[in-house]
């Protein structure tokens, strides 16, 4: 138990620092992009024109329906060799997760904002015109807030999702806290120490990220209109 804290604390932990900071600087952009393309995918897959919704339909089945993996390995091996107007778009490892974490994440969160719309009652979108709303208006003013909250569990869910499946970034040669551990069990050979410390710091990373969701959830909540416990 001592060599093991020993180990721990002389090479394990700051190892996995450096690859820490790795990991937010990934995590957290990446669930912006989410939570911003899942509200407007799903805002336009209940009011847009159809031919925008078909469009959208066909991103969010493409990103629901291949594996996460052969996405990030799209980005980042296959993408330079398409050329689009004799432009070859090559991505750094960074940036390659980023950009697939996103869409991924963002085309799961389209749903839970979509089902939060539709749950939100047709009179209050006749209310909101009788008052002299545009339709834009009564969408993002009226419509949106609403059916963010009801749908802010799920995209919460989908959030923590993406800090555990972030650790995919190490298969294109991300140093984050999956990456840095892998490297350092390889020329250790204590494969069992590494990744428990490795687990941990995940652990801490999603307790975290699930106090900071419910702050959010009970700072948007309005008293006397949400289903929980005063």
């Amino acid at each position: 138990m001592d060599s093991f804290f020993a180990f721990a604390v002389g090479r394990i932990i700051p190892a996995l620092d450096a690859g820490l900071w790795t990991s937010i600087a990934l995590i957290v952009p990446a669930s912006c992009l989410g939570v911003l393309i899942g509200v407007t995918a799903g805002t336009a897959r209940v009011y847009g024109p159809r031919p925008l919704v078909r469009a959208i339909d066909a991103y969010v089945a493409l990103f629901r329906g291949t594996p996460l993996v052969v996405q990030l390995y799209f980005w980042y091996f296959a993408l330079p060799h398409v050329e689009i107007a004799g432009v070859r778009l090559i991505l750094s490892p960074m940036w390659a997760s980023i950009v697939g974490f996103a869409l991924c994440s963002g085309a799961y969160q389209s749903e839970y904002i979509r089902g939060g719309l539709l749950s939100i009652k047709r009179g209050q979108l006749r209310a909101a015109q009788a008052l002299g709303l545009t339709p834009m208006q009564t969408v993002t003013s009226v419509v949106l807030p609403q059916a963010f909250r009801r749908a802010l569990p799920g995209c919460g869910n989908e959030i923590i999702y993406l800090i555990k499946y972030s650790s995919l970034a190490s298969i294109i040669t991300v140093n984050d806290l999956t990456g840095m551990g892998r490297g350092l069990a390889k020329s250790t050979f204590r494969n069992t120490e590494v990744f428990i410390v490795v687990g941990i710091y995940y652990l801490a990373l999603v307790t975290v990220a699930t106090f900071l969701l419910r702050w959010v959830e009970h700072k948007l909540a309005i008293p006397g209109f949400e289903n929980k416990k005063e």
